[in-house]
């Protein structure tokens, strides 16, 4: 009578099956590396590690590192139409209140989102600049400055862009206090009237677009 041990059938500890759960942990833990270091210094084994699956994975349903950071960081998880039509809706003297509160409260509510992913990697990958840019500039800002008819548009938007990321590199990745844990309407009611100028306000001397 043989005396072999039957076959082990369980699961390596530690592995996920790969599965769509295995991207969907790939995509979390990308999130959270690339927020803590950055495109430069995420490495894959480390994103592996967080998800719990073999580094080859990352290789096997995103093609590498680089392909990974553009599904997990770049890409927007809202539609931009709707932002704008909400962020219009009331009086056009409130408007800065509104952009400030609505990103402030969206990236209070999920610790900053991607953005600090964004902006660790600035100096070491170029689609994030250009990621940021799409995502505040292109199909917000820009949005909104023809919307409103605002003369000088571009640099109106830019200027826009320049406060609210200001505030977002403050707030959510030096974290400097006390802006680094002031309530939304604290956030809102120190910035909102330099936005607002911004938005509609005399910007000086400056040469027509």
């Amino acid at each position: 009578m043989s005396t072999a041990e039957p076959p082990k059938t369980g699961k390596r500890r530690g592995r996920r099956p790969a599965g769509q759960d295995t991207r969907a942990a790939l995509l979390d833990a990308a999130r959270a590396v690339f927020s803590e270091n950055g495109y430069e210094g995420a490495t894959v084994r480390a994103i592996a590690a967080r998800a719990g699956v073999d580094a080859a994975m990352v290789n096997h349903w995103f093609g590498g590192k680089d392909s990974l950071f553009a599904q997990a960081v770049l890409q927007l998880p809202f539609d931009p139409q709707e932002i704008v039509g909400m962020l219009l809706d009331g009086d056009l003297e409130t408007l800065g209140e509104r952009i400030v509160r609505r990103f402030v409260s969206v990236w209070d509510s999920s610790a900053g989102g991607t953005f600090p992913a964004l902006v660790r990697s600035l100096a070491s990958h170029d689609q994030a600049a250009i990621g940021l840019r799409d995502f505040l500039i292109e199909n917000i800002l820009d949005r909104i400055m023809t919307r409103i008819e605002a003369d000088h548009p571009q640099l109106r938007a830019t200027l826009c862009a320049s406060q609210l990321i200001g505030i977002g590199m403050v707030r959510y990745v030096a974290r400097f206090e006390p802006l680094g844990s002031a309530d939304v309407e604290t956030v809102v009611a120190a910035v909102a009237p330099t936005l607002q100028r911004y938005l509609t306000g005399d910007l000086g001397s400056v040469r027509s677009n």
